[in-house]
């Protein structure tokens, strides 16, 4: 029987050899079918929210593992519909999101408020709603890169909401404004019993230099995740870590030379799980997000990140334009491949 791991690059295959001597992964809280029970429970979280929780941890093919597998599709506000669904023009067609997280056997799909106002009535017993309550929206000239709310918290539970996510841009000028407003509408969502994720996005044009884009790097996006814990996430979105030092070469923030000699080192298995540190020591999610498609080689790039995240302690990826920017079926096939690593027990902690 074909495994996953069968025709992985080399590269790819050295990951499952690779040994954790930073954070060591017996202090992290790991992923599991008791994780809701043990870790959750003896939260703040009330009754309604633990059943939103479980919903979103106990459907799909990875239900009851403590992984999470999410379809997200916000492109069209984010990227432009055009530059988002050219590739693909089935999708500018709401319905067929959710047909591809049903099919890709998802835990959930997070989509925006118009999509699921489409077609709520109609799925919203299928499969669990995320609901993206806010966006970076490209119309406006010049583009500000701003995260702004495009409706309430009530308006997603009236759509039949499991959860809802917003972004909060941790470094830009806005980013006061968006913690604030974030929080604030957090604290809704747990009063209405609904979960909350929260997409921990980095944005300052001095974060990128011309030698390194600290966008993504260890520190920076661990820092946001540990800001985005506090302010209510019942699951962190991130991007994955390509590098570190951000504060340190940029000279702000505080540091200490653990961050860096000791906390983690240059190999992604290492980064990312500093960045599951920051998460409280995975008692909240990690969640990575599965990156632009680049075509051909986005089975395999997903496999790799899959891996990355599995065996740094983080608990799934959600991953959109690499399903939804190829043949319905293809997108399928993806999804299901991410799922095949989080379902391989061979794929330990690291």
């Amino acid at each position: 029987m074909a495994s996953i791991l069968d025709d992985l690059a080399p590269e790819t295959l050295a990951l499952l050899e690779h040994q954790c001597h930073t954070i060591p992964k017996e202090q992290l809280h790991r992923p599991g079918p008791d994780f809701l029970d043990d870790y959750f429970v003896p939260s703040s979280r009330s009754p309604q929210v633990l059943r939103s929780l479980g919903q979103l941890y106990n459907h799909g093919r990875l239900a009851g593992t403590g992984y999470l597998s999410i379809l997200p599709v916000d492109q069209g506000i984010e990227h432009t519909a055009g530059a988002s669904f050219g590739p693909n023009p089935m999708y500018f067609d709401p319905e067929n999101i959710i047909r591809l997280a049903l099919e890709g056997d998802c835990n959930a799909v997070a989509t925006t408020f118009g999509t699921f106002g489409t077609v709520a009535r109609r799925y919203a017993h299928k499969i669990p709603f995320l609901v993206k309550i806010n966006h970076n929206e490209l119309l406006t000239y010049p583009n500000t890169y701003d995260q702004i709310l495009f409706g309430s918290v009530e308006e997603a539970w009236n759509l039949g909401a499991t959860a809802v996510g917003a972004t909060v841009y941790f470094g830009s000028e806005e980013s006061n404004r968006q913690i604030q407003e974030v929080a604030a509408a957090f604290e809704r969502a747990h009063e209405l019993g609904m979960a909350t994720v929260l997409w921990c996005y980095t944005r300052n044009n001095a974060f990128k230099t011309k030698d390194k884009d600290f966008h993504v790097a260890a520190d920076l996006t661990g820092q946001a995740n540990h800001l985005g814990v506090t302010i209510g996430a019942d699951i962190i979105k991130q991007k994955l870590p390509e590098n570190n030092g951000g504060f340190s070469t940029l000279g702000f923030g505080k540091t200490h030379p653990a961050m860096y000699s000791q906390l983690a080192s240059d190999h992604p298995i290492d980064l990312t799980r500093y960045q599951v540190a920051n998460c409280y020591m995975g008692r909240i999610g990690l969640i990575n997000s599965g990156g632009e498609s680049l075509g051909n080689g986005d089975r395999d790039a997903a496999i790799k990140t899959a891996i990355i995240n599995k065996r740094a302690g983080g608990q799934g990826l959600i991953s959109g334009r690499k399903a939804f920017q190829r043949p319905f079926a293809e997108g399928v096939a993806l999804l299901h491949a991410i799922q095949d690593v989080y379902l391989d027990d061979s794929i330990t902690l690291a």
